[in-house]
């Protein structure tokens, strides 16, 4: 069997990626609060915002991939947390999933975000940190939000990137069958679309007929997005559109 790699954040969009990605040649484990399934790894319940059970999980693995995520609320502590306990563990390779643009779009997710970053790198662990743009899956969820609504509202003069979760999970398991890299090269999706265009499209793959809206929205944050600094042009490595990952959806059960 590959590496002992444990997985927080297993049952989240991403973290399930992850885990399904690792299991075909890893040893994996995941902590989670409660929830457990058969896909081939361990299960150990804990909770990184209090420390419970951190200790167990962390407790002879070679490389953590810290998925966990709570929208900023809880992530400093739960990253510190985790910190620490691997510190004690016999100090595993760190990988950490963060966002593109974190450091440049004055969000308070983002700087939580940012602040993790800065404890994973100054852990004295061995680490290496992704930066990703925008999912697939979260670009659809805003669209979605609003099915109620007799138009679609955007953001206007804003453009995304989104990535599919999988070629996410892809890069991040690569990563953690290699040594600790540091700040790796952001991974970007395969196309930058404006959110007019990523809404009709939305709207066409889902059958639904609404007005797009373009709205101009004040403030540093709206800037920094139309400025596109969340934006990896130059790595645009993702492999599958948001139309692909539209036309999948709509054909999964359920």
């Amino acid at each position: 069997m590959g590496t002992s790699i444990l997985v927080t954040g297993g049952t989240g969009t991403l973290g399930r990626a992850v885990v399904d990605k690792l299991t075909a040649g890893h040893e994996v484990r995941v902590l989670s609060r409660g929830h457990a399934d058969d896909r081939g790894a361990e299960w150990v319940r804990g909770d990184l915002r209090t420390g419970a059970g951190v200790a167990t999980a962390v407790a002879g693995v070679e490389v953590v991939v810290h998925c966990a995520t709570t929208n900023g609320r809880g992530d400093v502590a739960a990253t510190r947390n985790l910190l620490a306990a691997a510190h004690r563990a016999g100090r595993p390779h760190v990988v950490y999933v963060s966002i593109a643009g974190s450091d440049r779009i004055p969000l308070a997710y983002y700087r939580a975000k940012q602040h993790c970053e800065r404890l994973v790198e100054h852990s004295e662990l061995p680490w290496t940190i992704l930066r990703t743009t925008q999912f697939h899956d979260l670009v659809a969820t805003f669209f979605a939000m609003q099915r109620w609504s007799p138009a679609v509202a955007v953001p206007a003069g804003v453009s995304f990137q989104p990535i599919d979760v999988r070629d996410v999970a892809d890069r991040l398991a690569a990563l953690a069958a290699e040594p600790a890299a540091g700040r790796v090269a952001d991974l970007g999706g395969p196309q930058i679309r404006t959110t007019r265009e990523l809404a009709r499209t939305y709207l066409q793959v889902t059958g639904r007929r609404r007005v797009v809206l373009p709205l101009p929205l004040p403030g540093r944050t709206f800037r920094g997005y139309r400025e596109g600094r969340h934006l990896v042009p130059g790595n645009a490595a993702g492999r599958t559109t948001f139309d692909e990952f539209l036309a999948g959806a709509t054909r999964r059960p359920g």
